[in-house]
């Protein structure tokens, strides 16, 4: 019991002190998340991502997407991984409105390692996105970005509602060059695996803007659901 508490408190108080960050400009998000993910040995793993994003306070759809990404492992602790997607994007300002089609592509560098029960994940995030049948221009470098993520798990005993924690610090590109951090994220969250079901994840997050004279808060409630496939043993 004293474990289910610390995960719902850790939960609660990230909640709580993200709404009490918020201003006039803020919104509530919700992210819809279907996974399933194939992993053919101990080096490969493949993913599938259908997610839908709701924003206006979840009364409108903001986008939804088809990832695919891969993973390799170069040792135990480092990996490299690569992802496509494929968004459908819900243009609603402005006089031309409805959706728009834009694909993104990353390029993954992870590190991880434990001290004790604490697991320690690392990733460094090349990303390009581009409104597809547009041009280049000059506004087009906006759209990369050089994302750092930290995060740490606490690994309790004999518990599958293991408490997550990260931070991510989104560098944008201008005009060709990194320019500077224009926004950042915090997450807490955690998983339940079910045995010949798969995992269900729940997590908080809070999204600050950076540098602009009307920073943008966000509130997001995130739910994802992973099926593995991994090859049997001889």
């Amino acid at each position: 019991m004293n474990k289910i508490r610390y995960t719902v408190y850790i939960i609660l108080l990230a909640t709580t002190f993200g709404f009490a960050q918020s201003d006039d400009n803020s919104d509530l998000e919700s992210w819809n998340t279907l996974s399933l993910e194939y992993e053919p040995n101990k080096k490969w793993s493949f993913g599938l991502e259908e997610q839908l994003r709701l924003d206006q306070n979840m009364s409108e759809i903001s986008e939804y997407f088809t990832q695919l990404e891969t993973k390799y492992a170069l040792t135990k602790k480092f990996d490299v991984g690569l992802g496509i997607r494929y968004i459908r994007e819900n243009d609603n300002e402005g006089n031309v409105q409805g959706y728009e089609n834009h694909f993104r592509i990353n390029v993954d560098a992870y590190y991880k390692h434990k001290i004790n029960d604490l697991k320690f994940k690392y990733r460094l995030r090349y990303q390009n996105k581009n409104e597809l049948g547009i041009g280049t221009s000059e506004g087009d470098f906006a759209k990369q970005y050089l994302r750092l993520k930290a995060a740490v798990e606490y690994d309790f005993k004999n518990w599958k509602l293991d408490p997550k924690f990260s931070a991510e610090f989104f560098n944008r590109f201008k005009n060709g060059d990194v320019d500077q951090y224009n926004k950042y994220r915090l997450t807490v969250g955690t998983d339940y695996k079910i045995k010949n079901f798969g995992k269900l994840g729940l997590q908080y997050r809070y999204e600050k803007g950076i540098d602009v004279d009307i920073p943008q808060t966000t509130h997001i409630i995130g739910l994802k659901y992973t099926y593995t496939i991994k090859n049997k043993k001889k």
